[in-house]
């Protein structure tokens, strides 16, 4: 079982980034791969147990699942319902916390997975290259261009 684990530094205050990041459906607004995104049912994209349906840039389709999200813990995780690639019993987790030495934001992006034997390291690295470090980047794109949740 892959386990995917990123962190970086953002140099934002931590109210910042959770301010977007807690928007489980904003993520089309921000990270590169997503092209568009609802939340099934009209449910608030902050409650436990909604729904987020998006679209990938190359038409790919996937469902998640909001599994816990805390304000007081700036912490959320997910798990994929349905998507097409082979990643399953995925389960996610973001955490942030206030870096001490200035005004940054840590920010602590993981998850664990199946995938079919022998293709564990090249969906581990897919999750943490092109889902994690491009989020990373696109974020601290997202805020440094002064763009509001």
């Amino acid at each position: 079982m892959p386990r995917v684990v990123r962190s970086t530094v953002i140099d934002r205050p931590i109210d910042e980034v959770w301010a977007v990041l807690r928007d489980f459906n904003g993520h089309d607004r921000w990270h590169p791969a997503v092209a568009e995104s609802t939340i099934e049912r009209g449910q608030p994209s902050d409650r436990v147990g909604c729904v987020r349906r998006f679209r990938l840039r190359d038409g790919s389709e996937l469902r998640e699942l909001l599994l816990t999200l805390s304000d007081a813990d700036t912490a959320y995780s997910y798990c994929l319902l349905d998507t097409p690639v082979p990643l399953f019993n995925y389960v996610a987790h973001v955490r942030l916390a206030p870096v001490t030495d200035g005004n940054g934001t840590f920010w602590h992006w993981e998850s664990r997975f199946d995938t079919p034997r022998g293709r564990e390291r090249e969906l581990a690295d897919l999750v943490g290259r092109e889902i994690y470090e491009g989020g990373f980047a696109a974020l601290r794109d997202h805020l440094a261009a002064g763009v509001t949740p």
